[in-house]
């Protein structure tokens, strides 16, 4: 599933284009991906922005809300293909396409911020230090679930949590409110400069994920854990190991990552 970087990757495509562009028609092909009632929007798209997994294109009388999904793409000038899910027709002849493999993705218009994302918790490239050690210490709960949860801090997902605890060199099953504050310092830093430098390499393309214009990421090059079970850590050369935690699948290293 794209997570913060692969999705901010595909807003800064999109926000030199799409600003000022009038949204002359909309055409739905699933009603799984959104209603019909997108097909009634129209006007002109304000600003683009993304909060947590979420890309916002705010227009003249709302805001139309996108989730990718497991396999979403948004496409500037593509061409319809059979997994087209979402046309959208702009002025001067412009084309966004949104393609869905498996149609998990989301779409929603609504006039004033969508439900889904003001349930969200703060940004994880937002939220200030203060704010994001303070609700460390105030939960006593395992790192890897907690920073899982879109209601602590949005847009982290599997992939950038294992990378993250690992750079940190801290264990996934550690619990949040007994971290040292240096310790707690430490993950904030590493988790800002995990994501800057995932975005810079333009996310992880392990499966499905291209940007706007499609193409792959690179950062998947720099994985130290993610889906290396087995393979030599690269700090100490002890097998990488799997776990299951809160039913998802972890990658760490056993040695560089203790649990206390």
């Amino acid at each position: 599933m794209p997570e913060l970087p692969e999705v901010e990757t595909v807003v800064r495509d999109l926000r030199p284009v799409l600003p000022g562009r009038r949204i002359e028609a909309i055409r739905v092909h699933s009603a799984l991906v959104a209603g019909r009632d997108l097909e009634e929007v129209s006007g002109s798209v304000r600003a683009v922005r993304r909060h947590g997994k979420y890309i916002l294109l705010d227009c003249d009388s709302g805001s139309l809300t996108i989730h990718l999904g497991m396999t979403g793409k948004l496409l500037l000038q593509g061409e319809r293909g059979p997994h087209t899910r979402v046309e959208f027709f702009l002025d001067r002849g412009g084309m966004l396409l949104y393609d869905d493999i498996r149609m998990f993705g989301k779409m929603f218009w609504s006039v004033d911020v969508h439900p889904r994302v003001a349930c969200l918790g703060p940004d994880a490239l937002a939220v200030e230090a203060q704010n994001f050690l303070a609700g460390l210490k105030a939960r006593h709960r395992q790192l890897k679930p907690l920073l899982l949860d879109q209601g602590f801090v949005a847009g982290l997902g599997n992939i950038y949590v294992d990378e993250i605890l690992f750079r940190a060199g801290l264990h996934p099953c550690a619990v949040a409110s007994e971290l040292r504050r240096g310790r707690a310092v430490q993950l904030y830093e590493t988790m800002r400069a995990t994501l800057a430098e995932a975005i810079d390499a333009r996310g992880s393309s392990i499966s499905d994920y291209v940007d706007a214009s499609n193409r792959r990421g690179s950062f998947q090059l720099s994985h130290r854990v993610y889906g290396k079970a087995g393979q030599p850590c690269p700090r100490c050369g002890s097998p990488i190991v799997r776990i299951v935690l809160a039913q998802r699948g972890t990658h760490l290293c056993p040695r560089c990552q203790k649990p206390s």
